[in-house]
């Protein structure tokens, strides 16, 4: 019954790594296309007021 258990506990463990490694890639990405886009809205800037 434990040997049952530990099995569990360890897929879930992996689970929940491969879960937080694809956050973390996904929140990176997000914040480095808002820095760019965040960049090009300032270099245009003159462009974009009347």
């Amino acid at each position: 019954m434990a040997e049952k258990i530990y099995k569990s506990m360890r897929t879930v463990g992996a689970g929940n790594i491969a879960l937080g490694i694809i956050i973390i890639v996904t929140g990176v990405a997000t914040g480095v296309l808002a820095i760019i886009g965040g960049a090009r809205l300032l270099k245009n800037k003159n462009d974009l007021t009347i």
